[in-house]
């Protein structure tokens, strides 16, 4: 892959610093549960998919550390692991997915050595990352079926292998079609606050030769009214039960937009990301983010000193907006509790 998100070197974790690209690109190294969750916090690493492989090398990078350790102190300590990685992001389903399959794995062996037990929780990660790759090529697969050859394709945020184990969820469709021979170009909002489309997926088309043109998020409504975009695909931290999508802020807007313009709007989702538990979006946590991130960039600051800042990192489109769902296991038409509920 051109684009390695996360790997494991040795003993430690490494991740691409998504902050500081496309200025620079570099690795950051992690060797411990809450080293991780502060990556996560810190937004070295986002993306839904990515933050829940993430989190499950976290478990495993603490068991490392605590291998040595009495069998009390070492549950202890792996105990405490994973509520702090729990607690580094609120929204990505995908966090608590992989957490769940990580403490499963736990349990499976939880009567054998600390040692032991390490092994057994460094094999699982190894698992959810190859695993989340595999899902994100099934996914391009399907969804790239639904792009006709020549398409304009509109996205937000960055839904990319940055985002992901590797391959990408909404880029991935696009990498997909490019794969089969189609000649696909790329509109990419900028993504405000954080400019993850700017500085990410601008930069991943970049690396592999895909036509892409940045747009302010403004613009997007601009050029749908001129014709100039075929399709919107997006990726999403969380689905409800009933369809409705949680993304970065921004999305809802650009889903209205489509719907005014004739324009399908799709998500591209791992299963790991629809949650059945919520019922529908107005119950998924929403991220409220420092202020910092909407007065400016970086070190520099253009807001006006004093005035009030709301910083909500998601927000929710409901379900009537959302053309299908592209999922591992296909393409969800009209997405609803009734055919969502089968897929688990």
């Amino acid at each position: 892959m051109k684009v390695q998100t996360l790997r494991w070197a040795n003993d430690h974790l490494e991740m691409i610093d998504q902050r500081v690209l496309p200025a620079e690109f570099r690795y950051m190294s992690y060797n411990s549960a809450e080293s991780v969750a502060q990556g996560i916090r810190d937004m070295v690493v986002r993306g839904a998919p990515a933050i829940g492989v993430a989190a499950a090398y976290g478990v495993a990078l603490e068991a490392q550390r605590q291998r040595n350790q009495t069998r009390d102190a070492f549950q202890q300590a792996l105990s405490i692991a994973f509520d702090v990685l729990a607690k580094s992001r609120p929204t990505a389903v995908n966090l608590f997915w992989a957490l769940q399959h990580m403490r499963s794995a736990w349990e499976s062996v939880q009567a054998e050595t600390p040692d032991s037990i390490a092994q057994a929780l460094l094999s699982k990660a190894h698992a959810i990352y190859q695993e989340d790759i595999a899902i994100n090529r099934a996914m391009g697969a399907h969804g790239e079926k639904l792009l006709k050859d020549g398409a304009r394709v509109l996205t937000h945020c960055n839904a990319g292998a940055l985002a992901t184990a590797g391959h990408g969820t909404a880029l991935g469709v696009i990498r997909s079609a490019v794969e089969a021979g189609k000649k696909i170009s790329v509109i990419a909002d900028e993504t405000r606050p954080f400019l993850q489309g700017a500085r990410l997926t601008a930069w991943e088309m970049v690396q592999e030769n895909i036509p892409c043109t940045l747009i302010t998020d403004n613009m997007a409504g601009h050029l749908m009214s001129h014709g100039d975009i075929d399709a919107v695909i997006v990726g999403t931290d969380r689905v409800a039960a009933n369809g409705d999508v949680a993304n970065k802020i921004g999305t809802y807007m650009v889903a209205v937009l489509a719907q005014r313009h004739k324009i399908p709007f799709y998500v591209a989702c791992p299963l790991s990301t629809i949650d059945m538990s919520v019922a529908c979006g107005r119950d998924i946590p929403i991220e409220e983010r420092h202020a910092d991130e909407v007065k400016g960039f970086r070190d520099h600051h253009w807001a006006a000193a004093g005035v009030a800042i709301r910083n909500p990192a998601f927000d929710v489109t409901p379900a009537e907006l959302v053309t299908a769902l592209i999922t591992e296991k296909g393409v969800i038409h009209a997405p609803n509790k009734g055919n969502l509920q089968p897929l688990f």
